[in-house]
């Protein structure tokens, strides 16, 4: 039986369920309280049906899930027998979200009023546009040129389609774009959790192993973000890096479980959900302080 106490805001992200250690970790998840909020920003899965059974699972259990999709979710992998491709892929998998009382970026966005609310949790699906360039190059075909002579080539190349948008930073300059009105139309008073799978800044790129993947980590149109839509923190996830680093004085939050073979690396139990709000202390070793 829970302990009765207040509920907290909670994440975590690229939980990667096709792994069986992942879905057992993800089948244990738990809420310390009744009252828990649970934020999952992006990579659930690759198969439909798996993403479905995951969140349905951690729906049962917390007072709210809030949905952000990852690449791997909009992949069209070759085992999946729902064959559905880009925008209409993604819009199936809202409307799987819908049905089972999750909350994902095409619904109004939902009002955190428990300790350190009121805050407008905003999930955001925003791609990314080949604007993290590596060191030296200006243009999308000299990166990627880059990239293939480095060997570091993303999946989403080959299995994720952008269709009806002639190329993924299309897409990408679209959800932007709708993105940004939607966030700007909220009350000016009403602070915000920006959750998006991939990092808002380019800051947490910086210490990829491969810098060349930075491509496929996000887009410069949202560097300010942070400070224009009032955040007290951005939680992301993809990089497979969780730590917390400070931009402009708010912490953003990766929250990745990861693959088996780095979350063996880590010290710890896996799978531990990572408090969003009430804010914790500030830790030292939680990443570099920036743009302080």
């Amino acid at each position: 039986m829970r302990e009765t106490r207040p509920g907290k805001l909670l994440a975590i992200s690229d939980l990667h369920v096709h792994y069986e250690e992942n879905r057992k970790i993800a089948d244990g998840l738990r809420p310390g309280s009744d009252e828990d909020w649970l934020i999952v920003a992006g990579d659930v899965g690759e198969i439909v049906s798996e993403v479905e059974r995951t969140l349905r699972t951690l729906r049962d259990r917390f007072a709210k899930v809030v949905w952000a999709p990852g690449n791997h979710e909009l992949w069209t992998a070759p085992e999946d027998p729902v064959r559905l491709r880009g925008e209409e892929r993604y819009r199936h998998l809202v409307e799987i979200c819908r049905g089972l009382g999750v909350a994902t970026p095409e619904d109004p966005y939902p009002v955190w009023e428990g300790e350190g609310g009121p805050v407008a949790v905003a999930p955001l699906f925003l791609l990314y546009d080949y604007s993290f360039r590596p060191d030296g190059t200006y243009t999308k075909e000299a990166a990627l040129e880059q990239a293939e002579r480095a060997g570091v080539i993303c999946t989403d190349e080959f299995m994720l389609h952008p269709d009806p948008y002639p190329s993924r930073e299309a897409w990408c300059r679209a959800r932007v774009r709708w993105t940004e009105a939607r966030l700007a139309e909220l009350p000016a008073e009403l602070p915000t959790v920006l959750v998006n799978h991939f990092p808002l800044v380019r800051e947490p790129t910086r210490v990829l192993w491969h810098p060349e993947f930075a491509l496929w980590c996000g887009t410069t149109a949202t560097a300010d973000w942070h400070l224009r839509f009032r955040a007290r923190s951005v939680v992301y996830g993809h990089l497979h890096i969780p730590r917390t680093i400070r931009v402009d004085g708010v912490p953003h939050q990766e929250v990745s479980l990861g693959y088996p073979r780095e979350w063996r690396r880590r010290t710890g139990r896996p799978g531990q959900l990572v408090q969003i709000l009430p804010a914790a202390a500030p830790a030292a070793a939680t990443g570099t302080g920036l743009r302080a």
